[in-house]
């Protein structure tokens, strides 16, 4: 078939498609109220991160003569460009709830929002201050705080996490999400905004690291890469339906050290004050503080496979 027979297929091919836009109208979003735009949302996240960390990225040379002029500017465009990603997020909603405002009313909502959060970063600049430090007092192999912010995947899903949290706290829809979930594709680490994480946090490594939207994580702690924090299971109603205003994922106090691969699970679990969780532990009821939790001591067999290797097969305690 030449190529000229195959474009004329394409028309019918479109009509087959579209005809899905009818048939299922859940998975497409057609003559509604604009959504909020992914791209404006990363791009607002990199105005914080200069806000936040001045001089460490797009804008180096700063000094105190100067700080004021470009952190005022990029204050100015963060408000005005996430209270309209906002407003979006807010009309929709509404729409969904089959009511609908004026644009200048959701609009004036979102500038609130946006103001109430950018009143925050102060004390969000403090509290990264500490997540920072905690990454440098915890890894031996850090040579400087400026090594901790250039490069520590850890650092960069809470710089996001503690703005998506503020902005959940908030009451925004959407947004928080988007938030989260762009920063969980970038890093490997995935954080719901909901989460309430104390200062001095540091996640080590990072990678397949997950935080439910109800944990609640004290001060001072230190996860491992592959740490699930999660839900031991998802109660219905009457009606079948999940129950998602219940409080689901654990609790961890204060210093609390979870090393990789463990996972905690359940609503009810809390994990006391100044304990250790070792690596690959599956937990599912609380501990007190100052207890250490581990697997027993697993057994490492080797077989010889070639005739130069050791010929009968020995088993080691690890």
């Amino acid at each position: 078939m030449s190529s000229r027979e195959n474009k004329q297929q394409l028309p019918e091919l479109t009509q087959q498609i579209l005809k899905t836009y009818e048939d299922l109208g859940t998975i497409n979003h057609l003559g509604h109220t604009p959504l909020p735009q992914l791209d404006k949302i990363v791009a607002i996240l990199a105005d914080f991160k200069e806000v936040l960390y001045p001089g460490y990225r797009r804008r180096q040379g700063l000094h105190q003569d100067n700080i004021s002029y470009y952190v005022g500017d990029l204050i100015a465009q963060i408000f005005n460009e996430l209270s309209i990603q906002i407003a979006r997020a807010l009309q929709h909603e509404d729409v969904v709830f089959e009511s609908r405002g004026k644009w200048s009313a959701y609009l004036e909502q979102g500038e609130q929002i946006t103001l109430a959060l950018l009143e925050r970063l102060p004390n969000l600049r403090r509290i990264l201050a500490t997540d920072v430090q905690a990454a440098y007092d915890g890894d031996p192999a850090c040579k400087s705080l400026d090594e901790v912010i250039f490069c520590y995947p850890g650092l960069d899903a809470m710089t996001v996490h503690r703005i998506a949290h503020e902005l959940y706290l908030l009451e925004v829809p959407f947004i928080p999400r988007m938030m989260a979930e762009w920063s969980h594709k970038e890093t490997g680490i995935d954080i719901h905004p909901g989460a309430t994480i104390g200062e001095s946090f540091f996640i080590d490594h990072g990678t397949g690291v997950v935080i439910g939207e109800t944990t609640v994580i004290g001060k001072h702690v230190k996860l491992y890469q592959g740490v699930t924090l999660g839900a031991l299971s998802f109660p219905t109603d009457a009606d079948g339906k999940l129950i998602r205003t219940m409080k689901r994922h654990p609790t961890i106090d204060d210093h609390v050290v979870v090393y990789a691969s463990a996972t905690i699970l359940g609503g009810d679990t809390i994990v006391g004050h100044d304990s250790v969780i070792g690596s690959s532990v599956w937990l599912t009821r609380s501990v007190q503080p100052h207890t250490t939790v581990t697997l027993e001591k697993p057994k490492l067999r080797m077989r010889a496979d070639s005739k130069e290797a050791v010929t009968n097969e020995s088993t080691f305690e690890i």
